[in-house]
Formats: C-alpha cells, sequence, structure tokens
C-alpha cells in the first residue's frame, strides 16, 4: 500500500514537473509583433489583413502564441512618431509599419534595434529606409508597392485617348507622393501629356485641391497618398459634377468611385509582407533579407462611375478587368 502511495506520488509530481515544462516552452515559443500604419483606408486596412492571415497560416496565431497590437496614428505624422517610440520600447520581436510616414517612424525609433518590416512604400532607398535593395542592412527590411506609372498612364489614353493634362492631388508631405509625382512628370511628357499638381498637406485640404484642378485638366489622377486615398470621395465627388474622369493608382478606391486603377491587391501585398515577417520571427535576419516588389497586379474598372463622369469604358478593357465594379 505504502509502495502503491509513493508511486502514485511520483507520477503526480511527473505530471507537475512536465506540465511545467510545456507551459516553459509554450511562452518561449511566444512572439509578440506590433503593427502601425499612418491611417486607416481600404488599401492599409486589407494589407493590415494579409499580413494576419498570412502569419496565422505560418503558425503564429494573433490571440493565441503571437501577441498582436495595431495602432494607427489617423494621418499624423507626430503621431506616428510617438506610436513608433511607445511600440520600441516595448520590445516586440517585430514592428510593421504600414506606408511610407509609420515607416520612417519606427526605423527612427528602433536606431537598428528591434527588427523592422514596412509595407506598402513606394521608395523605402529615397525614404531612407534602407540604402540597398538587394542588401537592406541592419534591422531594416520589406515591401515596396512602387506603382507601374508608365502602364497607368497607358490606361488613361486606353479610355480617355483625347487627355492631354493630368491633374494629381497630393501631399507634398509624404515622400511616396512626391516619388511618384516625379514620376509622373518624367513620363507624362512621353505619351503627350502635361501633369498639373494641387496640393493637399491633410485630408481637409483635399477637396479644395480637387476644385482648383477644374477647368485645368482632362482627367484627375489619384496615387497611392495616404492623405488623398483617405479623403477619396471628395475628389470622386469633384469629378462626378465636374465630369472629369477620375483613375487611381490602387485597385481598392475603384469600388469607392474611381473609374479604373490598374494595381495591387493590398490583401496579397499584406499576405507577401506576413511571409517575410514570419522569417524573421524564426530567427532570420532583417537586413540579411532583400526588400521585395509587389508580385500581382490587378486591373479594376468601374463603368457605373465612368457614365457619371462622361466616359464610357471600352469593351476591350472591360473584358481583360480582374474585376468590374457593378
Amino acid at each position: 500500500m505504502l509502495y502503491l502511495k509513493t508511486w502514485r506520488s511520483l507520477l503526480a509530481s511527473a505530471a507537475v514537473l512536465g506540465a511545467l515544462a510545456m507551459a516553459g516552452d509554450a511562452v518561449a515559443a511566444d512572439k509578440s509583433l506590433k503593427i502601425t500604419a499612418i491611417v486607416e483606408h481600404p488599401a492599409l486596412d486589407a494589407c493590415r489583413k494579409g499580413v494576419k492571415d498570412e502569419l496565422a497560416a505560418l503558425g503564429f496565431k494573433a490571440g493565441g502564441n503571437l501577441d498582436w497590437e495595431f495602432q494607427s496614428a489617423q494621418g499624423d505624422v507626430g503621431t506616428a512618431g510617438q506610436i513608433a517610440r511607445k511600440f520600441v520600447g516595448e520590445k516586440p520581436d517585430v514592428i510593421v509599419a504600414i506606408a511610407t510616414p509609420s515607416a520612417q517612424a519606427a526605423v527612427a525609433a528602433a536606431r537598428g534595434g528591434v527588427p523592422v518590416i514596412f509595407t506598402a512604400v513606394t521608395d523605402p532607398v529615397a525614404a531612407k529606409l534602407i540604402k540597398n535593395r538587394e542588401r537592406p542592412g541592419g534591422n531594416v527590411t520589406g515591401v515596396t508597392d512602387l506603382s507601374p506609372i508608365d502602364l497607368h498612364l497607358k490606361l488613361i489614353k486606353e479610355i480617355t485617348p483625347n487627355a492631354k493634362t493630368i491633374g494629381v492631388p497630393h501631399n507634398p508631405g509624404e515622400a511616396n507622393a512626391v516619388v511618384l509625382v516625379n514620376l509622373l512628370q518624367e513620363l507624362a511628357p512621353g505619351m503627350g501629356m502635361k501633369v498639373v499638381v494641387a496640393s493637399a498637406p491633410s485630408t481637409n485640404d483635399v477637396l479644395p485641391a480637387a476644385r482648383s484642378l477644374v477647368g485645368k485638366v482632362d482627367v484627375i489622377y489619384v496615387p497611392t497618398d495616404n492623405t488623398i486615398v483617405s479623403a477619396l470621395e471628395a475628389v470622386i465627388k469633384v469629378g462626378i459634377d465636374s465630369k472629369i474622369p477620375v483613375y487611381a493608382g490602387d485597385t481598392d478606391s475603384v469600388p469607392r468611385g474611381a473609374i479604373a486603377a490598374l494595381g495591387f491587391n493590398y490583401y496579397d501585398v499584406g499576405r507577401q509582407t506576413g511571409k517575410m515577417v514570419a522569417r524573421v520571427l524564426k530567427g532570420e535576419k532583417p537586413g540579411d533579407i532583400a526588400v521585395e516588389g509587389v508580385q500581382k497586379g490587378e486591373l479594376f474598372v468601374n463603368p457605373g462611375a465612368a457614365k457619371k463622369m462622361g466616359v464610357t469604358i471600352p469593351a476591350a478593357t472591360i473584358k481583360r478587368a480582374k474585376k468590374v465594379v457593378e
């Protein structure tokens, strides 16, 4: 009897020690991720969801073995800096920064320490996030969503062949927007078009900036500028009221009223970013991972919006579209 009690006691002790060991393993395996975006709008929200879903598919589940926290700067660069400094102070395994302003804030705050993975950044070299895309070095890497501006201009000519002047509302304080405007100004003359810019430093400036283009331009092009995209409905209103076709650089803007966009599915951008984040969570150094360009592109069209703006999208263009918004 005494032998039986002793054996049961040993078994119980072993079970407790095993449970403690398993708990220790679970704690050791847990990872923490902080994610921040300069603002919330459909494209960036889709990107964030893509990151989360890809990580879950690779075994890092938010609320399970992955401690996940998201904060938006609500379009304010100063707030982006505050969020970045807070996140760095909490020493997560990875910070994911969506869009150029948040990426700049995160990289500045981390200063070679906490790994930073950026995404939806137009030109990481021009934004001074890295010096070399192939060998970023340090604690930073990510995914760039540089728009294929030449293809966008061809799309504008395909749908509105008589367009001679393109109006571009943009925030001159966003490095990504400046890069895109410069590309437009460089490439448009070769296609018989010129660019007229309208400055909108905040979302409150978007409507007057769009209105300032009326009578000066044949079409309006909205680049992947977070300030303008956040207030896209204001630009769409001007397009409808003034019968000026509005094109966009991101496909998520087409269901919101842009007539066409040849761009990226930002959910897919997020999934691509999630794969990179998982590599870092598993121990790879960000600086050893080359920056990636977006791997997929899609054409979205909105014939109804086009009609409201006085344009008919060619049947051939509609036929090759990935999505036709009804």
